[in-house]
């Protein structure tokens, strides 16, 4: 057993260590629900495909960040009251907790690099989607038609992706449009500003950029708010549970 000088010191550093382990668990609490919440609206492009265990793993963290907060603040008082069954308790708990996180943080990751590691899913399912009579057709088409006016991009690529690949929306429209008004650059009212200059490609008169680019930021920012946060949590909190069973193994 160490000196009472050692155990109060090494009491002490448990208490701080704790202590930004719980402002570092709200803030993987939060930034889960921000994930979560999806407010760049992009859910469909993963969820439709069934790839979507970003938001699984932002769920997961939801629950680890809150536990993280809510154990260390219990780890505190466990230290303060210098009981070994409290420290047992702690450590347990946190074990549980940190397994569960680590699960959160290979899923986020590993799915980004599926899901957006290069512009092929995204395009495919695009291409198999957009302007489908079904509720992934919607869920599809909806999305594409705001990201592409909000981005000012069209298709995942550019807008040949529309000419050069065989498409739902080419069955369908193909004959009238070559790629869906929504590249066609439109009016403060929101109209089409030239129809028949978006028609022939003016690129004057509609937007030539894809918009894989930005897909793949905001799955990428997603990936690092549950992910690569995630795995830095997890660092800190690997040392903080050996302190914590040095601390537990001086306890008489």
């Amino acid at each position: 057993m160490a000196s009472g000088g050692g155990m109060t010191w090494l009491m002490i550093i448990l208490i701080i260590c704790n202590a930004f382990a719980s402002a570092a668990g709200l803030a993987l609490f939060a930034l889960a629900i921000w994930v979560a919440v999806d407010g760049y609206r992009l859910y469909p492009i993963s969820g439709v495909s069934g790839k979507d265990d970003i938001f699984a793993g932002a769920w997961i963290a939801i629950f680890t960040g809150f536990a993280y907060f809510c154990t260390t603040i219990f780890g505190i008082y466990a230290a303060l009251k210098k009981r070994r069954s409290l420290m047992l308790a702690y450590l347990i708990i946190m074990f549980i907790i940190f397994i569960f996180e680590c699960a959160s943080c290979i899923t986020a990751a590993t799915n980004r690099d599926y899901l957006v590691g290069n512009s092929n899913l995204v395009k495919k399912q695009m291409l198999r989607y957009y302007a489908e009579n079904s509720d992934k057709g919607a869920q599809i088409t909806n999305t594409w038609n705001r990201v592409m006016q909000d981005v000012q991009c069209c298709g995942a690529d550019s807008a040949l992706d529309w000419i050069e690949y065989n498409s739902t929306f080419r069955q369908t429209y193909g004959t009238t449009y070559p790629w869906p008004l929504n590249c066609c650059k439109r009016l403060s009212s929101f109209e089409v500003a030239d129809p028949e200059g978006c028609k022939i490609g003016q690129s004057s008169t509609m937007f030539t950029t894809g918009c894989f680019n930005y897909i793949e930021s905001v799955f990428s920012r997603y990936t690092w708010a549950v992910s690569w946060y995630g795995f830095s949590v997890q660092m800190f909190v690997f040392f903080l549970l050996l302190i914590a069973m040095v601390y537990y193994t001086q306890l008489g």
